[in-house]
């Protein structure tokens, strides 16, 4: 039982002997006290004080005063208006470290076959061009997301939805046919995924420039860009393509596959995967059947002109199209196809969508039509909704080819850590596949631990220079402090140095703060899970290792005389750098065990 479970329930027996209240321990949560208050934990009494027809002081008073008699955990205590500020006993705080000490997986909890199926989806890329900053954020945040899910007792599944039809699709492909000249990421050298990005933008520039011409023949900007031969051309082969048209069919078909094979090298790089991948042009024809079929039933309506539509005034919002008048699909239709698919696949509990914030509306609406077609998740999906992700020099455009990819962010981070660490003297002795291995963990951790630290909901801007600080709240400055704490652990180790049996010791006050941040660890997983927020883990694990510099500062450890003392304060880094480990690993990060 951890410290805050001893004093839930030493408070609900307090209530129910002083005042005769039934209280659920579960309802009491102990809260770090604030430092400018003495103590470690604090309870509020307020819920209390109308049955015991005190003031929260006196209530909180006797409280304390029977904790202090009955709760050997409890030293000491103080009330501040309707706060008890509760000490706790020194020695039991050796007693709070060995048991996490003890603990397999300290802040995990385990799936159970009774645990709910939570689908989890990100990523979505587009085969037209490579994955971009904007999907790092995406993909980091759902690979987080899913690990501190699972984390939290849940059964998850990864997945994936590709936008893999439509113009923007066709426009890559007519390119290549234009000016490819038989192209291939072999011949190229390109990965696949970067050269259809190549296509995608040169079209953009064709299209451009005869939008420029026709503009010179006195058309306006608008009648000039439907005019665009080329624009036609892109939506005759997207015709042709519905059709089932083989040439073109093929066509996409081998293009795409050198973008799966590209995207499947960055997801390996970042360390994230899918459990199930589904792609719209699987989907959109099952979307559609989906909508007539509720055109059938009534839930739908149809319009004049063949259009369909859903009438969602009586939930506070307009009329949604779903099926234009020529019957093809919009993006509502497909989510709702895909929808259908995974409910075939999964029994799903809880459906979470990690998409842009852009996309509030789009789901609100898929929420509600779900729901009225009879997805038992669709009224409680979760759309984790995020802030866009910025360079310092402003906004990304994939048709201007000023997007800036994924695979170029990875190698600029390793070599901008490589180049820091260097300068820092951090890789003295090194050889050169340590000197790759630990720039590869650095530079990546630093852009994960950078994108992750931030409140998801949030706008950022990200800075790679900033991000590879050594110090300050950074990826590189936890996983240089677990380094750290590594080599400490081996020079004990080597000079046959105890961890462990250090029952009765008392610790002092720095190893006690530390202590207790350890011990709020499987709170702030369950919190991370309950809200969405990778951030929590993010920044615990910075808070806990600057306790740990500061422990380590403060605390002599491998020249401590004291045995038992000194295999208190080893067994005390020893689980700092497990927690540590855990907590980066929930947001994909790796640690390296020298630096």
């Amino acid at each position: 039982m951890s410290i805050d479970d001893i004093i839930a329930h030493g408070v609900a027996k307090a209530v129910k002997e002083l005042y005769g209240i039934d209280a659920d321990p579960a309802s009491i949560t102990p809260q770090t006290t604030k430092k400018e208050f003495e103590g470690n934990l604090t309870v509020m009494v307020f819920p209390w004080v109308k049955a015991a027809r005190k003031a929260p002081e006196a209530v909180g008073k006797e409280i304390g005063d029977w904790l202090t008699e009955n709760e050997p955990a409890v030293a000491s205590y103080n009330v501040i208006k309707g706060f008890l500020n509760i000490t706790i006993e020194p020695a039991f705080w050796s007693t709070v470290l060995e048991h996490i000490s003890q603990q397999k997986d300290y802040g995990i909890t385990p799936e159970t076959p009774e645990s709910p199926l939570v689908m989890v989806e990100y990523s979505s890329p587009n085969t037209n061009k490579p994955l971009h900053l904007g999907h790092v954020r995406n993909i980091l945040l759902g690979n987080s997301l899913c690990r501190i899910l699972a984390a939290c007792g849940n059964k998850v599944v990864r997945t994936n939805i590709v936008n893999d039809r439509g113009i923007h699709i066709c426009k890559s492909m007519l390119a290549w046919k234009k000016w490819g000249n038989g192209a291939t990421p072999e011949s190229t050298g390109k990965k696949g995924d970067h050269l259809i990005g190549d296509f995608y933008v040169l079209f953009d520039k064709h299209f451009k420039e005869e939008v420029k011409e026709l503009e010179a023949q006195g058309m306006t900007k608008e009648e000039a860009e439907a005019a665009s031969p080329l624009l036609q051309e892109a939506r005759a082969m997207l015709r042709a393509w519905e059709a089932g048209d083989k040439e073109v069919r093929d066509l996409w078909a081998t293009m795409n596959s050198w973008v799966y094979d590209g995207f499947d090298q960055t997801y390996n790089r970042m360390g994230v995967g899918f459990d199930k991948i589904y792609y719209e042009s699987d989907t959109y024809l099952e979307g559609k059947a989906k909508v007539l079929e509720g055109l059938e039933k009534g839930l739908m309506y149809k319009k004049e002109d063949g259009s369909v539509w859903a009438d969602l005034t009586e939930q506070g919002l307009d009329h949604k199209l779903l099926l234009r008048s020529d019957g093809t699909s919009v993006y509502m239709t497909q989510d709702i196809g895909t929808a259908k698919l995974r409910y075939q696949d999964y029994p799903i509990d809880k459906m979470i969508y990690v998409v842009g914030n852009e996309q509030n509306y789009h789901f609100q609406v898929l929420s509600l039509l779900l729901d009225r077609l009879g997805f038992k998740w669709g009224k409680d999906l979760v759309h984790f909704s995020y802030g866009m992700v910025e360079l310092p020099e402003g906004k990304m455009k994939s048709r201007e080819g000023t997007v800036v990819d994924a695979d170029d962010l990875m190698d600029e981070m390793v070599n901008t850590a490589k180049a820091v660490s260097s300068e820092l003297g951090k890789l003295d002795g090194c050889d050169e596949a340590e000197i790759a291995e630990i720039t590869e963990t650095v530079g990546l951790g630093a852009l994960k631990y950078f994108l992750l630290k931030v409140d998801p909901r949030k706008n950022m801007t990200f800075n790679p220079k900033e991000s590879i600080d050594f110090n300050g709240n950074t990826g590189p400055f936890i996983q240089y402090t677990y380094a750290r704490i590594r080599s400490v652990l081996r020079k004990a180790q080597e000079a046959g140095m105890k961890i462990g049996g250090f029952t009765g010791v008392k610790p002092g006050e720095r190893e006690i703060t530390l202590i207790q941040r350890l011990a709020d660890f499987p709170a702030v997983v369950q919190e991370a899970g309950k809200t969405y927020s990778p951030a929590l883990i993010a920044n615990y694990a910075y808070d806990l290792v600057k306790e740990y510099n500061q422990f380590y500062h403060d605390c002599s450890i491998l020249k401590e005389e004291n045995e038992a003392v000194r295999s208190m304060r080893l067994t005390l880094s020893a689980v700092t750098a497990d927690t540590v480990r855990t907590a980066m690993s929930l947001l994909g990060i790796k640690v390296p065990e020298r630096m």
